[in-house]
């Protein structure tokens, strides 16, 4: 089995940035409000309409690239807090989680979901998606995602979903301990390109890393997400000629 030469090591949206719960009134997944919309709502979302790297878009065309390096994942078990941002559900973990690329330390700040998933490969969309959100010291992002497709139970989600709280801006803390590792998949390799955050303020310069395998979720577990978010996914942004690469 490949793993994409990611190294394992251990086992919101943001400190600087707005949350992604911020300005609930100012933006939607639907209607007036929606993604089409987004960059004319307020002058600080201008970047959604006009920006020139924006996500998600559609992985296909990817070239392989010997020269990426690991990722290392330095993840602790921690006691999460589940918050209903009226967008998603965004999880909280402890500090301490990090990732290193080349060298750079990102400590996870956030992960949160979206249905369907937002990084469609060759045009196909999962059922949903995790995007695990990281910031480096000087203030630089990198998103991983995860797609996730309906199979059998997801042991990690099992244990975040009985703390899901259904009333927006409420919130619930984990007593048991999880690590985010579970949510990944077993064989790591994946597709890396530039981008954006793929809500307002659709800050660009971000670096993105989709995992190439999915994990699976069951129809229960996908029904007690879309109970709450039937639909909180933005549209396919253009590539614009943009590279999108390979690990081994």
């Amino acid at each position: 089995m490949r793993f994409g030469g990611i190294v394992l090591l251990g086992m919101s949206l943001f400190a600087a940035l707005p949350m992604m719960g911020q300005k609930a009134d100012k933006w939607s997944y639907e209607g007036k409000e929606g993604p089409l919309n987004w960059g004319r709502l307020d002058p600080s979302y201008r970047i959604c309409s006009v920006g020139r790297e924006q996500s998600p878009i559609d992985i296909r065309g990817a070239k392989l690239d010997k020269s990426l390096k690991p990722i290392e994942f330095h993840y602790l078990s921690g006691a999460m807090t589940l918050t209903n941002t009226g967008h998603t559900i965004e999880v909280t973990p402890p500090a301490g989680s990090y990732i290193s690329l080349d060298g750079v330390r990102y400590d996870l700040v956030e992960f949160h979901f979206h249905s369907p998933g937002e990084d469609p490969v060759k045009g196909k969309l999962s059922d949903m998606s995790i995007e695990l959100v990281h910031k480096s010291a000087d203030g630089k992002l990198a998103v991983i995602s995860v797609r996730l497709n309906e199979g059998r139970p997801n042991a990690v989600l099992a244990g975040l979903w009985e703390h899901l709280p259904k009333t927006v801006g409420s919130s619930d803390k984990m007593t048991q301990l999880m690590s985010p590792l579970g949510l990944l998949p077993m064989d790591r390799g994946y597709w890396t390109y530039t981008g954006s955050l793929t809500a307002p303020p659709c800050t660009e310069g971000v670096r993105w890393f989709v995992m190439e395998n999915e994990v699976e979720i069951s129809r229960e577990q996908l029904r007690a997400f879309t109970a709450l978010y039937r639909v909180n996914s933005r549209l396919l942004q253009a590539t614009r000629g943009r590279k999108i690469s390979a690990s081994e």
